[in-house]
């Protein structure tokens, strides 16, 4: 199966707005996968349309808190399965079959290993035996091994379903750990269960601007180690074109960094856009075009672009370093809005900045040796643990990379094979 092709069903008690890591969960992948093309369509007892691209079904008995499946659920903790289990299971065949029905898949949160619905537990589990879609069971909690739920399971059906290994569906743990936990409760080879983790959203848990978001996607600095700034207007007394050369050094032992000048030419002397220029072709002779950006010319709409406070304070918290090459400053702002923003200086050894930072920066001649800033840069990447944490987030558990890296190919997988 080609990506984006066909519709995908994700199934959960509840779905968005409701509160909750599985249904954020389901909220960043059912977005996301809609803008990969696939026709994505959320079945849930709870919840409310949540995105433009994604359909919500609501079938009020597939939630865990409908009276129904309540009054059901306090008999089952008893030991007893009444004849209103039966009842329900089968109503929910009727309503899922029709809504899977030429589905190309269907991921099922929690539903195959947690007790809070059972009656939709075995109506899966016959819609499973009847080979109706691929099914995959991401198992957030794990009922049999949870000592907080077993006073409520008994042996046999239909408590027996949760720690049973279900023909022809795919398993995903959301960790290693929770992986082989699941291993054993299903008696299943661990590397036969995918790892999928969950992720975080950048902008929102930084609550960016949304013309920073914006820039962020256009350069995709999100992609960018490290983020390298240099908040200055473009004029020759801040030095920049030192910060090119060091960024030259750097990109040779970290091939992905990146540095973004802020500001735009200064605006009282003409000569300074003569300036931006030089800047530019030494960019291009350093190899730097798609290294260095100078903010001014990355507007949305390619005319020039004034980078307001607004963004300027959403780039304080994207940046792993702060480059500050001047030759002489009055003050330098830029210091203290950089130990503001907990990110490490690297500044030119002058008067203001002694003054401002004392030993706290890392200091260097502005005529000096720009290999030397770059190694004392990447000195830092290498031994703070600090940076190699959020690199680590950055690359591997926003949603997007979730998505790449994991939940992609194991679509690829399950659809194209049926396993």
């Amino acid at each position: 199966m080609e990506q984006g092709n066909g519709r995908l069903a994700i199934l959960h008690y509840a779905a968005p707005p409701v509160v909750g890591g599985v249904e954020a969960t389901i909220y960043h992948h059912a977005r996301l996968l809609a803008a990969k093309g696939y026709a994505v369509e959320v079945l849930a007892g709870r919840g409310e349309p949540f995105h433009p691209e994604v359909r919500v079904h609501l079938l009020p008995e597939a939630d865990s808190q409908h009276p129904a499946v309540l009054a059901v659920g306090s008999r089952l903790a008893k030991g007893e399965c009444p004849a209103g289990f039966v009842a329900l299971r089968d109503r929910l065949v009727v309503r899922l079959r029709a809504l899977l029905t030429d589905a190309a898949g269907c991921i099922v949160h929690n539903a195959m290993t947690l007790h809070k619905n059972l009656p939709l537990t075995a109506a899966l589990r016959i819609l499973a035996d009847e080979h109706i879609t691929h099914f995959i069971a991401w198992c957030h909690d794990l009922a049999w091994q949870d000592a907080r739920y077993r006073p409520a399971l008994q042996d046999g059906y239909p408590w027996d379903l949760l720690r049973t290994a279900w023909p022809g569906v795919r398993y995903v743990a959301v960790s290693h750990d929770q992986r082989d936990n699941l291993a054993t409760l299903l008696g299943v080879p661990a590397e036969s269960i995918v790892v999928v983790p969950p992720g975080i959203d950048p902008a929102e848990r930084l609550k960016l601007d949304g013309e920073s978001v914006a820039l962020i996607e256009r350069l995709d600095l999100l992609e960018a180690h490290p983020l390298v700034l240099l908040p200055a207007r473009i004029t020759r007394r801040k030095n920049i074109e030192f910060a090119l050369h060091v960024m030259a050094a750097l990109c040779q032992m970290m091939p992905a960094a990146a540095l973004l000048v802020t500001g735009p030419p200064g605006a009282h002397n003409p000569t300074n856009l003569a300036y931006l220029e030089s800047l530019q072709r030494l960019r291009t002779e350093l190899g730097l075009t798609e290294r260095v950006y100078f903010l001014y010319q990355c507007g949305p709409d390619e005319r020039p672009w004034h980078v307001s406070d607004r963004v300027m304070a959403d780039l304080y918290q994207l940046a792993d370093v702060l480059l500050f090459p001047s030759e002489r400053e009055g003050f330098g702002i830029p210091i203290l809005e950089a130990g503001l923003a907990r990110i490490p200086v690297f500044a030119s050894d002058i008067p203001p900045v002694r003054e401002s930072a004392g030993e706290l920066a890392w200091l260097f001649d502005p005529h000096g040796d720009a290999e030397q800033v770059a190694r004392a840069i990447a000195h830092y990447c290498a031994t703070d643990h600090v940076y190699q944490l959020r690199q680590r987030v950055l690359h591997c558990y926003t949603w997007r990379s979730v998505l790449e890296q994991h939940l992609m190919p194991l679509l690829s997988e399950v659809l194209a094979n049926g396993r």
